[in-house]
């Protein structure tokens, strides 16, 4: 960084990442900055060295950081990039701090309808969007009609779906970009009757989820034709622990921690998880969650 800073937002040192992360593990990062605003996130890219590892984080979950933690520094946008707008034409202005039940409710509350499986992604708008999340059969994808990104040199890109490879739980696109807001297409509609079916879908994901303990969603993209959880379970692995971290007993694709778990007990899991079912089942699971950061030594 440079010595003479023009940026307003929060700059932390050694912050610990697992204040962080919906696990609530993880070491460690040198350089951890909220940024006021997206043009205020523009000059801070700006000062930074070339050589700077960047990582971004959002609610943090779909994320494990090992427990010696991370060299670089953690751009955090949740709740700073936090803008959210209806514009002309039923559409959405969200920026990607912003948690996506939130845009949910959000749009019930302006009569747009069709994010309603937005509440069950328990994550930001920017996590939506780099993995393409999905719950109760939609994907944040279906929604977008375009994307604000900012790169490197802090300058600013609008790209549309053309511009990506969209896939489950997949997206890529232009290289050293990072989304930084997105306007999506609804329809105008019955609010009250998205509202009520939000609180009927988060009932049936409270019944079948764990979401009263700490778990970073699902851990494992679902196979083509069949279901991570359901291969898991038949391999007798539902309630199974390492350390502090046991395969849930009510959703044997999520890894909950029980309070004393460490981000090598979760990783030690997730690799006995898919060794026990590529070696029982012959499928090997693809992890949907991501790993980043050293262990510790």
């Amino acid at each position: 960084m440079t010595t003479t800073t023009t940026w307003r937002g929060v700059l932390r040192e050694n912050e610990n990442l697992s204040r962080h992360t919906s696990w609530r593990v993880g070491g460690p990062v040198a350089r951890f900055y909220q940024p006021a605003d997206i043009a205020d996130l523009a000059v801070f890219l700006q000062e930074l060295t070339p050589q700077e590892t960047l990582h971004w984080i959002g609610l943090g979950s779909n994320l494990l950081v090992r427990d010696g933690g991370l060299h670089g520094t953690v751009i955090c946008t949740s709740g700073v990039l936090s803008d959210i707008r209806v514009q002309p034409h039923q559409q959405v202005y969200v920026e990607a701090g912003v948690a996506c039940p939130k845009v949910a409710k959000f749009c019930a509350k302006h009569n747009l309808v069709g994010a309603e499986f937005l509440c069950g992604i328990p994550g930001t708008m920017g996590g939506a969007l780099a993995m393409n999340a999905g719950a109760f059969g939609g994907e944040t994808w279906q929604l977008v009609t375009n994307v604000q990104t900012i790169d490197r040199q802090g300058v600013l890109h609008t790209r549309t779906p053309q511009d990506y490879q969209i896939a489950y739980r997949h997206v890529s696109g232009p290289q050293s970009e990072w989304f930084v807001a997105t306007t999506l297409q609804l329809q105008h509609g019955d609010g009250k009757a998205s509202a009520a079916q939000q609180k009927a879908l988060l009932a049936k994901r409270g019944a079948s989820q764990p979401t009263q303990q700490p778990n970073a969603g699902s851990v494992f993209r679902n196979p083509a034709g069949d279901y991570a959880a359901r291969l898991i379970e038949q391999c007798g692995l539902k309630g199974f622990c390492i350390g502090g971290a046991c395969v849930s007993d009510k959703h044997a694709n999520f890894i909950v921690n029980v309070g004393t778990a460490t981000a090598g007990d979760i990783e030690a899991l997730i690799n006995k998880v898919r060794d026990t079912v590529l070696k029982e089942t012959g499928v090997k699971l693809q992890q949907e969650v991501h790993i980043v950061g050293e262990a510790r030594v």
